[in-house]
């Protein structure tokens, strides 16, 4: 499973809209993921603080578009990996939407291993 980090607001929209558009595919020419293992790290890099944050449990096998693992820094290709979506999520892919909230010291964390992030 892959997962992708959005406001609810945004996970409304898509659901109204019948596609999930990521901001990121249009500057970056891919939607960004996490496996359940690394996806507290950008969290933690790029959403800190937030409260009004979900996870995309996204079936990779469901996807439409092309989905590859690429480095999440081309300037270290020895660091972890990260699966990029290559168009739009069809929502059909999305198996689940999980509330993504902070622990109790203000940190984002793995989401465990039944496939559910911790409170």
């Amino acid at each position: 499973m892959l997962f992708h980090i959005c406001t609810d607001q945004e996970w409304q929209r898509a659901r109204v809209a019948g596609s999930y558009l990521a901001e990121a595919l249009t500057q970056d020419g891919f939607v960004h993921c996490s496996d359940p293992g690394t996806v507290h790290l950008p969290a933690n890099r790029l959403y800190a603080g937030r409260n009004d944050l979900v996870l995309l449990q996204i079936d990779p096998a469901r996807v439409s578009v092309p989905v590859k693992w690429e480095p999440g820094l081309d300037e270290d290709p020895a660091g972890p990996w990260f699966p990029h979506i290559y168009g739009e999520i069809n929502l059909d892919a999305v198996v689940a939407v999980h509330p993504f909230v902070l622990n109790q010291g203000g940190r984002f964390t793995p989401v465990q291993p039944d496939l559910t992030p911790p409170a």
